[in-house]
């Protein structure tokens, strides 16, 4: 480190720079130079000596939580150390990090509270948020992740607590797609909330109001868009866990506006389709000939089929024959073309040709589907009986119960596994343990969206794109399938991982950045750039956590 790297902080104040801080790897002469002599114990580590005593510490917590608190700890106090133990331990942390464990952070947010990080953004301040905004801890952001806590995972309104989300998601923004942690802001959009367990508990840190709603949620949303038009019109803004009447409406009022998309809406969408990409090539069928079934009809669903619709046009489909590939179910069942109450999204899939909103029983015995997805959080809603009726018409079922936490997953995959015999392609919302097919342990891959949010970032970034559009989120699904392929056997027969093991993730969201920086260039949302200088671009951009010298 230099002492232009320090901008000249000295002493305990660039100990308490988690950005600037190395702890015990500060050498003799740093600690002379920047007045740290006797503020740190006599030895002098290496950054991967950090690293195994931060691990040591952080297996030495028994639960989930405590090692979450450990992490956001480690990481306002050190983000280099905090990003170098994340990367080399993915699979393990992810699930502490992020998904399942942050819904529990969220929840109890205001209990376990230490230190604040991002902006949080009330109502009350709406006419201020351009300068509110100017209150960012770094000018130059790439990355914004926002969230209003309406809809947090499956725990519903979380308040002011909702930050957790934004806070985990952009540090898989770092940790995966190499965004500089100095570029990323999470943001709370506090509403309020209509959660009684939060309005009555006297130690809640968010505004202690009932959710605005209808013209005033809209004049706060919008307040926020205008902020970030006049102070940041480059950075990305990544819309997350919002209620299903918000996610699309927002989506689709801003995304020719801004530099935007719905993680919820469009980057599960573009997991599932990755997913089902491998599963068509292990299958050795045709994405045009497969009969999808999906349990739920919200944002995140219609968003799934409308990603995996766009690739079926893509490849050369006609609009109607690809919506007629889809039959959606929700808790009254079939969507219908009679159905009343439907939205446009919706009604792109309703079923012209069916009068009766069959369950999803009797929509499985009709169809005889080679695709079942499930986004409905209805936990146990693929039974045995569906997945045997499935499974009795189709050699390779690919069954994707989709929902989050692994306590509203419409399947346990050891089940599915023993339902059909071994023969069933899988992929799971939440993390669930190895399964065992024909005496192997297989691991059950993960559909977090993980695989494809932090490479966006990184594509926007580095191809310096003004827009996100469909095409982009179509190549980032199709390669995440292609990285998939390298670890795809042979045989048909054999087990078949269907996402990139997530130990490969960094090296993957190069790739699959450069197919959607590509799809940016032929959109003609950002730069034209050849392959080259784009490749060199993402490598470029991907930081990597290591201290200056």
């Amino acid at each position: 480190m230099t002492r232009n790297d320090s901008q000249g902080t000295q002493g305990t104040a660039l100990l308490s720079d988690p950005l600037r801080n190395k702890g015990t790897a500060f050498s003799a002469t740093e600690r002379a130079e920047f007045g740290l002599d006797g503020l740190l114990p006599s030895a002098v580590e290496t950054l991967d000596d950090q690293a195994d005593r931060a691990y040591a510490a952080f297996v030495g917590y028994d639960k989930p939580l405590n090692r979450h608190i450990y992490l956001r700890q480690l990481q306002d106090t050190n983000e280099v150390l905090f990003h170098r133990l994340v990367t080399r331990h993915l699979e393990e942390m992810l699930p502490v990090v992020y998904t399942p464990t942050v819904g529990e952070a969220c929840r109890r947010f205001s209990e376990i509270y230490r230190r604040p990080r991002g902006l949080f953004l009330s109502y009350e301040d709406r006419h201020r948020f351009r300068d509110i905004l100017r209150n960012r801890p770094h000018n130059d952001v790439d990355v914004i992740v926002v969230t209003d806590g309406q809809r947090i995972l499956g725990l519903g309104d979380q308040g002011v607590g909702g930050m957790g989300i934004p806070i985990g998601k952009l540090s898989l923004y770092t940790a995966i797609g190499g965004i500089h942690p100095a570029r990323t802001l999470p943001i709370l959009l506090d509403a309020g909330t209509d959660n009684e367990e939060l309005l009555d508990n006297p130690h809640y840190l968010g505004r202690r109001e009932r959710r605005v709603t209808g013209a005033e949620y809209d004049e706060l949303v919008e307040a926020l868009v205008a902020a970030v038009e006049a102070e940041m019109p480059r950075t990305l803004l990544q819309w997350e866990d919002f209620a299903t009447a918000q996610a699309r409406r927002i989506l689709t009022r801003y995304q020719d506006r801004l530099l935007t998309f719905n993680d919820d809406i469009q980057g599960t969408a573009a997991v599932a389709l990755g997913a089902l990409t491998t599963a068509v090539r292990v299958t050795r069928t045709r994405l045009a000939d497969q009969r999808i079934v999906i349990l739920g009809a919200g944002s995140a669903a219609v968003g799934v089929a409308d990603m995996i619709r766009s690739a079926l046009v893509d490849d050369g489909m006609p609009q109607a024959d690809a919506a007629s590939q889809f039959w959606l179910v929700d808790v009254d069942g079939l969507l219908t073309g009679s159905r009343e109450g439907l939205t446009d999204e919706q009604r792109v899939y309703a079923r012209d040709d069916e009068q009766e909103s069959y369950s999803l029983a009797e929509v499985v015995d009709r169809v005889e589907p080679t695709v079942l997805i499930g986004l409905s959080t209805a936990h146990g809603a693929f039974t045995e009986e569906i997945v045997r009726r499935m499974a009795a018409s189709c050699e390779r079922p690919v069954i994707f119960p989709l929902s989050n936490p692994t306590s509203h997953a419409e399947a346990d995959p050891a089940d599915l596994v023993r339902w059909t015999d071994g023969k069933v392609l899988v992929a799971t919302g939440s993390p669930f343990p190895p399964v065992t097919v024909d005496g192997r342990e297989v691991p059950v891959a993960q559909a977090n969206n993980v695989y494809v949010f932090p490479a966006i970032g990184l594509a926007v970034t580095a191809s310096r794109a003004t827009r996100v559009t469909d095409r982009m989120m179509v190549a980032a699904a199709r390669a995440v399938g292609d990285c998939a392929a390298r670890f795809a056997p042979k045989d048909s027969e054999a087990p078949a991982p269907l996402l990139p093991p997530l130990r490969e993730m960094r090296d993957a969201a190069r790739e699959i950045a450069m197919a959607a920086a590509t799809a940016a260039v032929q959109d003609g949302v950002a730069p034209k750039a050849t392959q080259e200088e784009l490749r060199a671009a993402v490598e470029a951009a991907q930081w990597s956590p290591e201290y200056a010298q």
